[in-house]
């Protein structure tokens, strides 16, 4: 039941349904080029409010009790997350209003679902200017599962940047990253090889590869192997069961908070009504943990040595950061890149064909990340694809002092202690930004179109940004582009064409 459960979640995550219209209420004919979306500087973010009329924050949080249960059957069941905030905007004629995001009492004690949602991209850029807003435990808003799942330690991704031990953590995090970056390249190859070679042969046999288990099992293993110089084969433990140990701990961790595709009411019932206990997957994480502390030793020591960090410490921010953020986020991402372009037919494939073999070759001796500086539409084919579906929908921020909120067209209000909640897909869809918002478009980040990645926010800040330690934005914000760009490169060094979906691939043609 556990694994089922686990499952149709990740699947549900993987496969949230697309927006359908423009994400502002009123329509522009072209983007936003020569305008600036503020995304580090309060000052900055005050003049361009000061200039624009002041407006109450329209919506309401309805009657206690009965307005939380309301939004979140809304939420959840009748109408889903696009079509709520949808709804709410176009109700309002506003990209920001208040709202009740799920969970909430009486069944989840301390939670207050009270939150003020942002929906346009100008908005969106203020959850991340850390002078205004905090991130301290609203990871997935003010809903917090219990620290039972992080070895009884406040992992890096709940701490706020004025936290002391954010500091050692995040600096912790960028120094893996820059170690890893020795391996990174042939260790993703090698097991992206077999990961290839799996689905081929899966294919011969059944004329189709249902391949999303066989691309965890890749990603556990790179992932392992770059990130804590630990081969999973030395443990047949963590080597037959890590891929599922992860997916249930996520999935009871976020069941809570994210729609579920299953008969409702009995969703609402029996899995959006209770936080689950991490006894339940404590023997899992333990056999992960004792993996990392026998295997990844080096790893660990440097945490203690260099930055001050306790073993237990390290360990379980280690576990966050393979699971959490890296094995279960490239788990909602690469299925999705790899279904566009396998479903692509307006001969997307042939250009990308092209230009890889143009610049790397057919041979994977030519695949390196400076290999990448010159592939402008598989760059731009990742940033497209991170836009049209981030892997995290939802961003929170608290307000860590009163300001003003700058959207496209009005002035807010924000008192201190208030959370902010912004939708990332309708963020990423507005069309006084993107030119077309609703439409796939490969060249979207080519050429000039790179200034637009001052607004592709999918890793709690800019794509143009970079993670430090006095910011929240992603430590590996530039490894997974990288990496899922290196990804699609071998995929035609290999391939001439490949078809299917996110879920299979039925068929593929060998490069000559």
């Amino acid at each position: 039941m556990a694994m089922a459960t686990a499952t149709m979640m990740m699947s549900r995550m993987m496969n949230m349904p697309p927006s359908s219209s423009s994400s502002t209420p009123s329509s522009s004919s072209s983007p936003l080029a020569t305008q600036s979306l503020s995304t580090s500087s309060s000052p900055s973010s005050s003049r361009q409010a000061s200039s624009l009329p002041l407006r109450t924050i329209p919506g309401s949080y309805g009657w206690p009790l009965v307005g939380p249960i309301s939004d979140r059957l809304d939420y959840f069941w009748f109408q889903g997350p696009d079509t709520f905030f949808r709804s709410r905007m176009e109700k309002h004629k506003s990209t920001v209003f208040r709202t009740n995001v799920p969970p909430s009492f009486p069944f989840f004690l301390r939670v207050n679902p009270n939150v003020i949602a942002i929906v346009d991209c100008k908005s969106f850029a203020h959850l991340f200017d850390m002078e205004i807003v905090e991130k301290k435990d609203v990871l997935v808003g003010d809903f917090m599962p219990s620290v039972g799942y992080t070895g009884n330690t406040r992992v890096c991704a709940y701490l706020d940047t004025s936290e002391p031990k954010h500091a050692q953590l995040k600096n912790f995090s960028l120094d893996i990253l820059k170690r890893s970056s020795k391996v990174w390249v042939a260790e993703l190859q090698a097991n992206l090889d077999k990961f290839f070679d799996t689905v081929e042969s899966e294919i011969s046999t059944n004329g189709t590869s249902s391949f999303f288990s066989h691309l965890q099992t890749f990603l556990f293993y790179f992932l392992c192997k770059s990130l804590l110089g630990a081969d999973p084969a030395l443990d047949p433990a963590v080597a037959n069961s890590g891929p599922l140990t992860i997916n249930l701990w996520l999935g009871l961790q976020l069941l809570p908070t994210v729609p579920v595709l299953a008969f409702q009411p009995l969703v609402e019932i029996f899995l959006h009504s209770y936080t689950y206990p991490s006894a339940l997957v404590s023997g899992g994480y333990q056999k992960l943990y004792r993996f990392i502390e026998r295997h990844g030793k080096e790893v660990v020591q440097r945490g203690e040595q260099e930055f001050g960090l306790s073993a237990s410490d390290s360990i379980n921010n280690l576990i966050f950061t393979l699971g959490f953020n890296a094995f279960g986020g490239f788990s909602l991402f690469l299925p999705t890149l790899i279904g566009t372009i396998a479903s692509d037919r307006t001969g997307l494939q042939a250009r990308l064909s092209d230009e890889v073999k143009q610049i790397c070759g057919s041979s994977s001796s030519g695949l390196s990340f400076d290999s990448l500086k010159g592939m402008e539409l598989v760059n731009s084919v990742v940033y497209e694809t991170l836009r049209m579906n981030p892997p995290v929908q939802l961003q929170y921020a608290r307000a860590r002092k009163d300001f003003q909120l700058a959207s496209h067209d009005s002035a807010f209000d924000i008192k201190k202690g208030e959370l902010l909640c912004g939708y990332q897909p309708m963020a990423m869809r507005d069309s006084n930004v993107f030119d077309e918002p609703e439409s796939f478009k490969p060249d979207r980040f080519v050429g000039k179109g790179k200034e637009l990645l001052n607004y592709l926010f999918w890793s709690n800040g800019p794509q143009t940004g970079s993670p430090t330690e006095s910011n929240k934005q992603c430590a590996a914000k530039d490894f997974v582009t990288m990496s899922a760009s290196l990804i699609v490169t071998r995929m035609f060094q290999r391939y001439d064409s490949i078809s299917g979906d996110s879920s299979k691939i039925t068929a593929v043609e060998k490069a000559n």
